[in-house]
């Protein structure tokens, strides 16, 4: 799927009709991913491309951020005369306005989709920690097991905390690791233990187990929404 560049809204022709030609075509091809039940990256980028047109929207004006970051003084030198002539061109900031007016409420109706699909993957998830859970638990294994199979992903997760503007975020990483059998005498106490002997970084390792009523992408769905859900766990642990 190609995706929606970041200054969609403002590169290029700065025209109603261009501008809801790219978008409706976006927006189609994320309705095939949620179609397959495929959540992410098209969930997050939805909510960026959201919140982006939201700035615009309320501050009346165009961003620098709408722009690559990447530009040199020359380059944003050129950037601000053109920055004045669309603030000053009314044509164009009507078309603008009408522009956001058509593009929010058509990624605000794809977002609610997104988060039917998102909320019903959630419902079909159970998550318990595996034996007994340590105090720190801001790094360990993820085991995911879908629909009453024998097959086992196990990743390794970290935690890490970052800050932006005055607010602080959680951001959870996993590493794939490999795929394991889970048998009645092969349990996942026992893949834990087997993990320990292998990687002796993380003796005493925090381990979670992921099983889901239903199968569903393993990679674009169930494995980042699980992520969710385990930083919320462990938050309130």
């Amino acid at each position: 799927m190609e995706q929606l560049k970041h200054d969609w809204l403002t590169e290029g022709l700065i025209d109603f009709e261009y501008k809801k030609y790219i978008l409706l075509a976006y927006l189609k091809d994320v309705r095939k991913r949620f179609d397959l039940n495929q959540l992410y990256p098209f969930m997050s980028d939805l909510v960026f491309h959201y919140r982006n047109i939201l700035k615009v929207k309320e501050s009346k004006k165009l961003m620098y951020e709408n722009f690559p970051e990447t530009l040199s003084k020359a380059d944003f030198k050129k950037l601000e005369i053109v920055y004045k002539k669309v603030v000053n061109d009314g044509e164009v900031m009507k078309a603008l306005d009408d522009i956001i007016g058509y593009a929010l409420p058509k990624i605000q109706s794809t977002l609610d989709e997104g988060k039917e699909i998102y909320e019903f993957v959630e419902e079909n998830i159970v998550m318990e920690p595996v034996g007994v859970s340590p105090i720190y638990e801001d790094e360990g294994y993820l085991f995911i097991n879908q629909d009453s199979s024998i097959d086992v992903a196990v990743y390794r997760y970290q935690l890490t905390f970052f800050e932006h503007a005055e607010e602080k975020f959680r951001s959870m990483a996993t590493t794939f690791v490999k795929n394991e059998i889970k048998k009645i005498n092969r349990t996942y106490e026992n893949l834990k233990l087997e993990l320990v002997k292998q990687f002796t970084d993380l003796p005493n390792p925090a381990t979670y187990m992921v099983e889901t009523k239903l199968k569903f992408p393993l990679e674009h769905t169930v494995l980042p929404v699980a992520k969710r859900m385990l930083v919320r766990k462990i938050s309130t642990n």
